[in-house]
Formats: C-alpha cells, structure tokens, sequence
C-alpha cells in the first residue's frame, strides 16, 4: 500500500449496493407481493398458481426465500459499511438508491422477462408495468450514482480533480 491509497477512504460501493438492493428487494416483495398483492415470486407459472392452496403455498415460501435473500444482502451491506465507515461522511444514500435500482433492473430482467415466473401486476397485459419497472429501476440506478460521484468529488483534494 502506497502512501496516497492510506490516505483513500475505503470504497463503500459493495456495502450502498448491498444495502439497496436488500432494501429495494424488501420493497418489492413487501409492497408487491404482500400489500397490494400484484404478484408472488411464481405467480406467472402454470405449475404454481395461486388460484389453488397448494399454489400458494408455494408461492408464499418462494416469496420467503426472497425475503431471506434480500435479508442477507442488508446484513452483508451494514457488516461491510461497519467494517469501512470510520465516522466520515460518504455518499452512501446515493449507493444505496443505485443498488436498489440495480435489484429491480436484475430482478425485473431475469424474472419478468427471461424467466417470466411473474410479472409486476398479473393483468392482461403487464408488458407496460414491466416496463415502467425498469424505467423506475434505470432512474435510481443513475440518480443514485450521481449522488455518489457528487460525494467523491467533493472528499477529493482540488488538485486531485484536475
């Protein structure tokens, strides 16, 4: 380690990115899945349709085991932030809004699109809220990583800048 990297605050990408997507993982699940009930983690497959009991009972564990994962990355992401933030301040909130922004570009992706285990609102066409999801998703991506650049940049010498 040079001198200049000891004087670089350690990088609180993994720990914001983390945290977002735990976080914009419980949003999903729990506004989504459970408040206004639009969708569960298999609710578009024939095989586990939650018409029936046993269908939602699978639903309701797939949803758990999402809800479980979600869980590990926040506890990862505080674990990570604990072991990095020395009381400075850091553009975390702005990590944090790109890593939820990347859970709902990765999740919208893979399980809307590629997988279609369900969709964002099981309607007649949900081509539209699919993709406003990822809309929403792009949007916080870059918001966010604004909001973090703009820290960077404020924590690095003038001379630095140039």
């Amino acid at each position: 380690m040079t001198d200049i990297d000891a004087d670089r605050p350690p990088s609180l990408v993994l720990p914001g990115l983390l945290l977002g997507a735990g976080l914009g993982g419980f949003v999903d699940g729990i506004v989504l899945h459970q408040i206004l009930q639009w969708h569960h983690m298999l609710s578009h497959t024939e095989r586990y349709p939650t018409t029936t009991l046993a269908g939602l009972q699978a639903n309701t564990v797939a949803d758990g085991l999402f809800h479980a994962a979600a869980w590990v990355a926040v506890f990862a992401g505080v674990w990570l932030l604990a072991k990095r933030l020395r009381g400075r301040p850091h553009g975390l909130t702005g990590l944090v809004l790109a890593g939820w922004g990347l859970f709902n570009l990765v999740e919208g992706v893979v399980d809307h699109h590629v997988l279609q285990v369900h969709h964002v609102r099981e309607v007649a066409n949900p081509l539209p809220w699919d993709l406003a999801f990822l809309a929403f998703g792009a949007l916080l991506v870059a918001g966010g990583w604004a909001l973090y650049r703009r820290s960077v940049r404020r924590r690095e010498p003038a001379t630095a800048r140039r």
